[in-house]
């Protein structure tokens, strides 16, 4: 029989949390009146608590809300007030002392312009001393220290340093009192605690022992999974894991703390050991788990997700479970009040919230079915978890998985012991190297089949389906699935589900990837929507074949448009030049396909891009061809013509000028002339109006996402029909600019953008060329 769940904590964590958030989003003013308010109405409310028991819940909200009030009141004003927040504002030139919170961690996610996103690391400290103009101010606030991962790599939480540099007022919402941009190493470190050295230690020998006896992908998830390292893991392994729902299993999690813990208490239960030895042994485990992955944030709040999801599915208390996760949530949120604008605790919270609200029960209602217990669990669990992450997740990410509860499902039964095996490879590798090498060894089989389960998850056409961002888009489909679940309590209104749900996946799904109207019959250009960056795809006249310009930021978004379009080969891939919003999906696409070749332009900068592209090149027997003006190069239905850049401008730049130095090319196709421009600016634009050379074009790729840099008398003497803008929606850059689509539209161009269209494919038409986006594959219009 399921009880009634206890409801009586809920709306006093709610209170609390709502209270934090409009201080940190409103200020100190308002969460003082609100602090004021709570206090005038306690005593008022509690002279009613002993008549009535409502009353007392009240009471206890309006306690909690003032207490929240008033302790995130005085925080907010003492960073609104900090000298650091005053320099800061004025972009003053600091030198700080500080102590590392958290190690340096790479910055995840696609890249822009001249540096990848990881050789660019994020570090919390907290402030020690202070010198703003030569004086010696206030101490104490915390800071976020954007710095260079080279000089920085190896440092961890604990050490104290001094850095230079000037400071830059950080998010608002945060209770951070200044970032700090750094481009040197640090200066005067101190070693950091014993305690915090032996962590990094057990997780360096984890990396080690997993990079020896591994392959790279399984290698890189296996400390994912551990202790939440995912710095070795492949981009593309992520991107995979991100498209299949499983990307917090590469995040220190409740569920990691559970894992660990529950098989601490399953042990000593088998040893005969009495329950409170049993808990104080897992306790004790827990503290340590927390010290092996460093006492940030996001690990305190896991192990109070953790010590939950113990209380709620290993102990099996349920009544208590939820009481238990309002009092944490709480807790967390009085002494970590930045977590009340957090993602990570938000989907924490509703995880939590559904494992205990709604798993239980539709494990029982599975059992009284027929299902065995143990497949009833593994089933109510994803599902549970899914449901009620869905809304937060399409409200932050725009989209929906349709694969991961089947992904998790699959992937479940082998998560626990491989991350008990990585706990214990970590702990031993200190005493035997061998010893661990061998555990490694014995979870490889689990992380292969992880792994495979990730990437036939994010194959699948339709894994991800759009859906509306912000707070509107996650609150309509939280209404669509309350509906949903209520609807289904009904036995026909469930046969009918399940019948919808069989016919699409046995019709339609099969039809929609059969016969989706995408990729339109006889293309001969396509922008792909591969972010803020730029991906084009264009035709050879053989089937299955395609010349590809650019690969994006992304590390799968190029590779998955060649996927729809049905290309099996590349002939050529022409980076047109090294930036990463250009290069990074380049990866991916020789990793899942035959590539004849890479052609660049003749400047060889950034240095790392061009190490990196030589690195996989070799690696996947694709020969590296040097493009230049004047040559010309020829397929079927396919001629490419290399406009710019000329070699002997290109001796005199360095990698400052490396959007200038992009190749222009003039591809001639069935659909008329295409001029592609990467990211050629002002001077370049320049030397190509005062060549020889006819710049005009029925088709013209916007030079850098359509930024202010485009000369009008460029624009003027391409006279496009179709004008391609490749940018990323919501991008901070204010790419596309309106004088540019202005200028374009006058002209008389169709302007098109991938952030609003979707790929998009350029095709022959009785009157020149006509379009088809992705958005709306049915509808082709004419120019």
């Amino acid at each position: 029989m399921i009880r009634r769940p206890d409801l009586r904590l809920v709306p006093a964590a709610a209170a609390v949390w709502l209270v934090t958030l409009l201080g940190l989003r409103a200020g100190w003013v308002c969460a003082a009146v609100v602090a004021s308010a709570a206090a005038i109405a306690a005593p008022l409310v509690r002279g009613f608590s002993r008549r009535r028991a409502g009353a007392r819940a009240v009471l206890v909200v309006l306690l909690l809300a003032g207490v929240a009030g008033s302790a995130i009141a005085v925080r907010v004003h003492d960073v609104a007030e900090h000298p650091l927040r005053r320099a800061a504002t004025e972009g003053e030139a600091v030198t700080v002392r500080v102590e590392l919170t958290s190690a340096p961690t790479p910055l995840r996610g696609a890249a822009f312009g001249g540096s990848r996103a990881q050789d660019r690391s994020l570090a919390r400290a907290e402030v020690v001393t202070t010198e703003v103009a030569g004086r010696r101010v206030q101490s104490g606030g915390s800071v976020v220290l954007l710095v260079p991962t080279d000089r920085w790599r190896g440092l961890i939480a604990g050490q104290r340093l001094t850095v230079r540099g000037k400071a830059a007022p950080p998010r608002e919402g945060r209770l951070v009192v200044a970032m700090l941009p750094i481009h040197q190493a640090p200066s005067e470190v101190s070693p950091p605690p014993r305690w915090q050295r032996g962590a990094a230690d057990l997780r360096s020998g984890l990396r080690e022992v997993s990079a020896e006896h591994l392959s790279p992908e399984a290698s890189g998830l296996l400390p994912g999974l551990v202790v939440g390292d995912t710095a070795g893991l492949p981009p593309e392994v992520e991107q995979d894991f991100e498209t299949a729902g499983l990307s917090h299993l590469t995040a220190v999690s409740g569920a990691n703390l559970a894992i660990v813990c529950g098989a601490v208490l399953v042990l000593l239960h088998l040893l005969g050991l009495g329950p409170v030895v049993c808990a104080v042994g897992a306790a004790l485990v827990l503290v340590g788990f927390v010290g092996l992955t460093g006492p940030e944030p996001s690990v305190l709040r896991a192990a109070a997700m953790g010590a939950i999801t113990l209380l709620a599915l290993v102990l099996g208390r349920r009544r208590s479970a939820l009481p238990a996760l309002a009092a944490s949530v709480v807790g967390l949120l009085l002494l970590l009040p930045e977590l009340a604008t957090s993602a990570g605790f938000a989907l924490s919270v509703a995880a939590t919230a559904g494992l205990v609200l709604l798993a239980p029960a539709w494990a029982a209602a599975l059992r009284a079915r027929g299902v065995p217990v143990g497949l009833a669990e593994a089933i109510a669990v994803p599902v549970a978890a899914h449901v009620v992450t869905a809304p937060l997740i399409a409200a932050i990410s725009g989209g929906v998985s349709l694969v991961a509860v089947p992904a998790n499902l699959l992937a479940a039964p082998v998560i626990a012991p491989a991350t008990v095996l990585g706990v214990l490879a970590t702990v031993t590798a200190p005493a035997s190297t061998w010893l661990a090498g061998l555990l490694v060894e014995l979870a490889g089989p689990e992380l292969a089949w992880v792994l495979v389960i990730a990437d036939r998850a994010a194959a699948v056409p339709g894994a991800v389906f759009d859906w509306p961002t912000g707070t509107g888009g996650g609150l309509l489909l939280a209404v669509l699935l309350l509906v949903g679940l209520i609807a289904l309590r009904g036995r026909r209104i469930r046969l009918l589900a399940v019948v919808a749900v069989l016919l699409s996946a046995l019709v339609v799904l099969p039809v929609r990837t059969m016969l989706p109207g995408w990729p339109v019959p006889g293309w001969s250009v396509v922008a792909c929507d591969v972010g803020q960056g730029d991906g084009l795809v264009l035709a050879t006249g053989t089937p299955g074949e395609a010349v590809v310009v650019d690969t994006g930021p992304d590390p799968r978004r190029s590779a998955n448009c060649l996927r729809r379009l049905g290309i099996q080969r590349v002939s050529m891939a022409v980076l047109t030049h090294l930036h990463a919003d250009h290069v990074s999906g380049l990866r991916t696409v020789l990793g899942e396909m035959p590539v004849g070749a890479v052609g660049i332009g003749p400047l060889r900068e950034p240095e790392w891009a061009f190490d990196d592209l030589v690195r996989d090149t070799r690696a996947h027997r694709a020969p590296i061809v040097a493009l230049q003006a004047g040559q010309r190069l020829t397929w079927p239905s396919l001629v490419l013509d290399v406009l710019a850049p000329d070699p002997s401008v290109t001796r005199t730049q360095t990698a400052d000028d490396a959007n200038d130095a992009s190749l222009v090319i003039r591809a001639t196709t069935p659909a008329g002339r295409v001029l592609l421009t990467g990211d050629v600016e002002l001077p370049g634009q320049g030397r190509l109006v005062s060549s020889r050379e006819d710049l005009r074009a029925d088709v013209l790729k916007v030079p850098h996402h359509g930024s202010r840099y485009s000369a009008p008398r460029f624009l003027t003497a391409v006279r496009p029909g179709l004008a391609l803008i490749s940018v990323g929606a919501g991008n901070d850059y204010g790419h596309p600019n309106a004088f540019v689509i202005d200028t374009l539209t006058r002209a008389g161009a169709r302007v098109l953008r991938t952030d609003q269209e979707g790929d998009i494919a350029v095709l022959p038409g009785p009157q020149g060329p006509r379009f088809v986006s992705r958005g709306d594959p049915l509808r082709a219009e004419e120019n």
